[in-house]
């Protein structure tokens, strides 16, 4: 929709009419958050003019739907919070997009600006809080600026390597009034990603490729961002190359494809672990090798040529030294790579190798009988949903289950905080999510602990009719912080058990969400079969084993081929 207002008595806008006129130009369909004092004009605005609102109940709910929005649309993900407490509590979730490269377009307001400066009532410093964990951000001082600086907003939000964009809008500039207009272009010659790859750099990879021994191709979430899944697909199968994953990348191929070896890192398996440590070629597309999914530098694929692919060129070369950087957009670069001659890797050798490791030591748990096994629980949910669902998950071991056993062959289907390993972020995603998706079925994977900073917005459920099933993987315990106290702290649980609970039953009931409590493998079976296909929300509090583990594990310090926990 293209507005463009003219310099007459009637198109004179106030700075929050402004501000909808522009959202509306950007074709925003839903805006997630909590209105304020400093905000009251652009609410009004929002009244007289809607554009669909969530009204979150805390703006880290508002700011972790938004987030679970644009993963899932790759839309950016709108939201709006007052100054100071509002803008502060914002702040988690815009270091988790900034981390995870989701884009976002963040609206503060902000007291008056003839007072900023003098600790004004609710005034808080967003431009320098936000500075490290944005993109851009800006303050608008001028009503005039508002259009312009909204549409750069959204372009760097959306452009390159996706992320959040702030800004911050004294409370007189949404009231003031003036003649604005919409149509500036975008014109921004200091923000210029490389997008198309250097030709001369994907002739040096597939000269690699025809070489290579022990190829393997790891695949992060910029494959997702850069929609480049059939590319990757079509790269792998003609050149025959294995596929690893890392925790975000998960969906970006297919789990049930041969050529796919597994999620890697810290919790990855043994096959895809064991890859990445013997292979002569490594291909990065669109991961950033951070540390989780490295372990010890010194000892992450010590034999390798590695060529990264990456869209922002300050990943290249930050952990891992790479011989053949490509910056560029990781769909174009693939496609390139498909377009250039050449045989296939000459890895057969190779290929069977791997297929042993995946057959011989395989993801394994132990048989209860007391409880729920928390990984069997995943593996019957999969089974049920025959791995079509989008899930979104907390931190922590029912995060590391749900990447291990919920496997997925679609991309932007999954959901989860990698990069800051945000606690409460799992069941808002899912609240935008399914907003994103609302045909689809949602199921929001979360921990006793993580649940409970959030579960506010289980009024959202009732209120917006969204059919979101909450599974509560319920060990009674902060169970990944519990799982190090008794590797590496000999046992002693500091603060690590959650002895006293709420009643997730009642607490789903008094929002008006039905509630289940499952104790056993037979009852979770008999509920989740009845739950999972309706269009109505549900909490399902599943009490698991509270002894359980995530295994394999790659302690701190050490290598990917130094995993623990592997059996074969």
């Amino acid at each position: 929709m293209k507005v463009n207002v003219k310099a007459d008595p009637e198109s004179r806008l106030s700075g929050a009419e402004t501000l909808i006129h522009a959202l509306k130009q950007e074709s925003v369909e839903v805006v997630f958050g909590y209105p304020g004092g400093a905000v009251l004009p652009i609410y009004d605005a929002l009244y007289q003019n809607p554009i669909k609102h969530v009204l979150a109940r805390h703006e880290q709910g508002a700011i972790h739907a938004a987030e679970g929005y644009a993963r899932v649309s790759g839309k950016p993900g709108v939201v709006i919070a007052t100054s100071g407490p509002g803008a502060t509590n914002l702040v988690t979730g815009i270091a988790d997009a900034m981390m995870d490269s989701l884009p976002l377009v963040v609206f503060t307001g902000q007291v008056a600006s003839g007072v900023i400066g003098t600790d004004a009532f609710q005034e808080a410093d967003v431009m320098g809080i936000t500075m490290p964990i944005t993109k851009h951000n800006y303050q608008v001082r001028d009503l005039q600026d508002l259009p312009r600086i909204v549409k750069e907003a959204f372009h760097i939000a959306t452009t390159g390597r996706p992320g959040p964009v702030l800004i911050d809008i004294p409370k007189d500039v949404s009231t003031t009034t003036a003649f604005v207009t919409f149509d500036e272009p975008v014109h921004l010659p200091g923000f210029q990603p490389t997008v198309h790859p250097n030709v001369l750099q994907i002739k040096k990879l597939n000269e690699a490729i025809e070489t290579a021994k022990k190829p393997v191709i790891l695949a992060g979430a910029g494959v997702l961002h850069a929609k480049a899944s059939e590319q990757l697909l079509a790269v792998a199968e003609t050149k025959n190359i294995p596929v690893v994953h890392t925790l975000l990348g998960l969906g970006g191929f297919p789990a049930s494809h041969p050529l796919f070896l597994g999620m890697g890192g810290m919790h990855g398996c043994y096959a895809a672990n064991m890859s990445l440590y013997e292979c002569d070629l490594l291909i990065s597309v669109g991961a950033r090798f951070d540390d989780r999914l490295t372990g010890n530098l010194q000892t992450f694929a010590p034999n390798a040529k590695v060529a990264h692919i990456d869209i922002d060129p300050a990943e290249i070369g930050k952990n891992v030294d790479t011989h053949i950087p490509i910056v560029g957009d990781a769909k174009e670069a693939l496609q390139k790579l498909l377009e250039e001659n050449g045989s296939s890797s000459l890895c057969e050798e190779w290929l069977v190798h791997l297929d042993q490791y995946k057959q011989e030591y395989p993801y394994w748990h132990n048989e209860v009988k007391e409880s729920i096994s928390p990984q069997g629980l995943l593996e019957m949910i999969h089974t049920m949903t025959k791995g079509e669902s989008i899930v979104t998950t907390d931190v922590g071991q029912h995060q590391m289950w749900a990447a291990q056993y919920y496997t997925f062959n679609e991309p932007h289907n999954w959901v989860t905080s990698g990069g800051l390993g945000t606690m409460g972020f799992g069941f808002p995603a899912a609240i935008g999510a399914q907003l994103a998706q609302p045909d689809k079925n949602v199921i929001a994977m979360v921990g006793d602990g993580g649940f409970q900073m959030t579960s506010q917005e289980l009024i959202l459920l009732n209120e917006l009719n969204l059919p979101i099933k909450v599974v509560l993987v319920n060990n009674g315990a902060l169970g990944m912080v519990r799982q190090w106290q008794e590797t590496f702290y000999e046992k002693r649980y500091s603060q690590s058990l959650l002895s006293v609970q709420p009643d997730f039953v009642k607490l789903a009931e008094s929002y008006g969400v039905r509630g289940f409590k499952v104790t056993s493998t037979e009852e979770a079976r008999t509920i989740l079969s009845k739950v999972l296909h309706t269009r109505e929300p549900a909490v399902i509090d599943c009490r698991v084993c509270p002894s359980e583990n995530v295994y394999p594990m790659v302690a701190p310090g050490t290598g990917l081929h130094e995993m623990i926990g592997v059996k074969p």
